[in-house]
Parts: C-alpha cells; sequence; structure tokens
C-alpha cells in the first residue's frame, strides 16, 4: 500500500473521533442497517488471502534423511510433525525455540485480522472504520463474542443482560476501600478481579466440576457478569485513588454513560455525563475490544488452560497489562507528556532523549504486532 494510502486511512480514522466530538449531543449512537451493509460491502471488497496449501521437504544433513510435511492454506506447520525429525533412538526429536512466540501461533482465531504494515485492522471481517462509527461497544463486544452483528431484540436482551450485572458484591467494595489510598488503580483491580472467584464459587470449575464451562449458559453467564462489573470496578478503584467512595451503577444509562458517571457524579443521582464524551470512550472502547494473542491474552490462556475459574485468568490478564511493555505503555505516555509540559518543551526533551539524559521516548519504536493466524 502506497504511503498515501496509509495516511488517508490513518485521517479518516482520526476524522471518526473528531465527528463524534462535535456532533450533536442528542445523536443516538446506532448501528443503522445502512451501516451494516456498509461494513459488509468494504469486507467484501478485500482480496481472500492465498491459498498456501502445499507441502514441505526437509533433508536432514546430519542423517541424510527426507521428510515431508503437509503446509496448510494459511501457510501453517504444525511444530509436533518436527519431532518426527531425530537422529536416533536416544534423540526425542527436532524442537522450535522461538522466545516471544514471534514466529509461532499457538491458536487459530476468526475473531480478528491485523496488518500494521498495510493499516488494516477488522473485527470478525468487519473494518474497525465502519465499527468505529456506527456501532456502539455492547455491539461489538457481542459481534467478538458469537461472530456476528446482533439484531435490534438480541442487543435489548444483550444490554439489559449486561446491565443486571453491573452491581459488585458489597465484599468487593470493602476490599476495594482497604487498599492504601495511593494504591495503583490497576493494582486494586488485580485484586478485586480475582476476589470475584470468592463470591461466584458457581464459576469455579474446581468446585463445580471441570465440565463447567462446556455448558453455553454458564460461559454466556460469565461473558455478561464480566461485561458489567468490570466497569463498577475500575470505577470503584479509581475512586479510591481520589479519596472518594464508591458510587453505585446506573441501570438507566448507556454502557458508557454508567462508567462515566461512576467517576464523575459524586453520587448525585441526577448527574448526566456529557454525551460527546460517552460516545468517544465507546469509540475507544471498541478500538481496545479485541487485543488478539497479546501477552495479557497469552496469560489468560495459559492461566485457563489449567482449569481455574474464569476471574482468576482475567486477574492475571490485567496484571499482564498493567507492565510497562504493554497496556501501562499507554500510562507512561501521559506521565512523559506531564514532564514535557507544553510545546516549546518538546525540541529540548528530544534532545535530551537522544543524548541520553532521559531513560527512554515511550510512544514511538513500538513492538509491531504479528497478524494472527
Amino acid at each position: 500500500m502506497a504511503n498515501s494510502d496509509f495516511s488517508t486511512r490513518a485521517l479518516s480514522r482520526l476524522a471518526v473521533l473528531a465527528t463524534h466530538l462535535s456532533s450533536d449531543d442528542d445523536q443516538s449512537f446506532n448501528f443503522s442497517e445502512k451501516n451494516q451493509q456498509n461494513c459488509l460491502s468494504a469486507q467484501s471488497s478485500i482480496a481472500p488471502p492465498p491459498n498456501l496449501k502445499g507441502s514441505l521437504t526437509i533433508i536432514d544433513e546430519r542423517t541424510g534423511k527426507k521428510y515431508q510435511f503437509p503446509v496448510s492454506e494459511d501457510g501453517t506447520l504444525k511444530a509436533t510433525d518436527l519431532k518426527k525429525i531425530t537422529t536416533g533412538k536416544n534423540d526425542k526429536g527436532l524442537k522450535l525455540y522461538d522466545p516471544g512466540y514471534l514466529n509461532t501461533a499457538p491458536v487459530r482465531s476468526r475473531i480478528c485480522y491485523i496488518d500494521g504494515d498495510e493499516g488494516i485492522l477488522r473485527y470478525r471481517g468487519y473494518p474497525i472504520e465502519e465499527l468505529a462509527e456506527g456501532s456502539s461497544f455492547l455491539e461489538v463486544a457481542y459481534l467478538l463474542m458469537y461472530g456476528n452483528l446482533p439484531s435490534k431484540s438480541q442487543l435489548a436482551g444483550w444490554e439489559f443482560a449486561v446491565s443486571q450485572h453491573s452491581a459488585v458484591p458489597q465484599g468487593i467494595l470493602d476490599i476495594i476501600q482497604s487498599m492504601p489510598h495511593d494504591a495503583h488503580p490497576m493494582g486494586v483491580l488485580v485484586s478485586a478481579m480475582s476476589a470475584l472467584s470468592i463470591f461466584h464459587p458457581d464459576a469455579n470449575p474446581a468446585l463445580r466440576g471441570q465440565d463447567l464451562y462446556k455448558s453455553k449458559q454458564v460461559r454466556d453467564k460469565q461473558i455478561v457478569r464480566i461485561l458489567g462489573k468490570a466497569p463498577t470496578i475500575a470505577a470503584a478503584a479509581y475512586l479510591r485513588l481520589a479519596g472518594r467512595p464508591p458510587v453505585l451503577p446506573s441501570n438507566s444509562l448507556s454502557y458508557s454513560e454508567n462508567f462515566l458517571y461512576m467517576l464523575d457524579s459524586m453520587g448525585d443521582k441526577s448527574y448526566k455525563p456529557n454525551p460527546r464524551l460517552a460516545r468517544v470512550l465507546d469509540v475507544l472502547f471498541i478500538l481496545h475490544a479485541e487485543h488478539e494473542m497479546t501477552c495479557s491474552t497469552a496469560a489468560a490462556r495459559h492461566l485457563a488452560s489449567s482449569g481455574i475459574d474464569v476471574y482468576t485468568a482475567l486477574a492475571g490478564a490485567v496484571g499482564a497489562l498493567y507492565g510497562p511493555l504493554h497496556g501501562g505503555a499507554n500510562e507512561a505516555v501521559l506521565k512523559m507528556l506531564s514532564e514535557i509540559g507544553s510545546v516549546e518543551n518538546i525540541p529540548d526533551f528530544i534532545e535530551g532523549v537522544k543524548n541520553k539524559f532521559f531513560h527512554t521516548y515511550y510512544g514511538c519504536g513500538y513492538l509491531t504486532r504479528l497478524t494472527q493466524l
């Protein structure tokens, strides 16, 4: 793709955010039939990836033996096939050494497609620009979970289910309030998320049987529980840092409005969040809704593979996200900008980074994520 095309795509995404900031306050944020058609049209215009199916022939120069292994349509080779390459009885087979999974796909997924070089991001085949322009976060969450955009009735039921699970046990709020007043919100979030497993033993395979999550009904319940409770816990963690008591959620507001309400209302039930801010927050939630096989996703999958409850697995994922080489980098950028102070200080700061006066320059040189298979 030419640089001009890439720039156009980037400007298009910025225009989406600008539109939400400048639009009328009473404008609804619905995914209309027209927008759905736009998504489908955009999806169909993208050429499918080439079929890479075939075979790979390997000659082991150590033994002179010849091996042939199948290559899948998406150009992958099963690592376990290489175990067949041995030098003798005491050799357990060839192994792959790949720190950081830089060229290893531990899972095949149809949820997300990302090509950082081409500036492409799609959820379930839908371009992110279209979803950010015309859908709400909960619509996108439904799409990611179930593979299709919800109908009007499905969306209403989904939103209701999530809102009904927005309250958290008082014990969780007590745990948050017992934390030091200057505790980092991410540390509080990890602790509170893990503690949810104590209050929901019905979601623990160790207590209810190892086949617990084979039940679609059980899985669906945990999904709406987590979506509902996460903003409440996050808001309570922030309010603890601010020295304010937690605020109960409001089921009459949208997902993003409710989060802003808990952050800013000070308990005033008549408080109405700024609809423009709520809309932009919704877009930001959409852009971060699918994180493909990053450190936090891998951490959650590793933990879940042992059969633990979903809350402990998510607490581990949040802990991974907390790291400065993952989600913590966003916080580092904000701190850096605060230290710079104003635009006129930028040249001196950059020179300081070049001359090693400052440790690093956050927000640039980020490791490009590989396209997930």
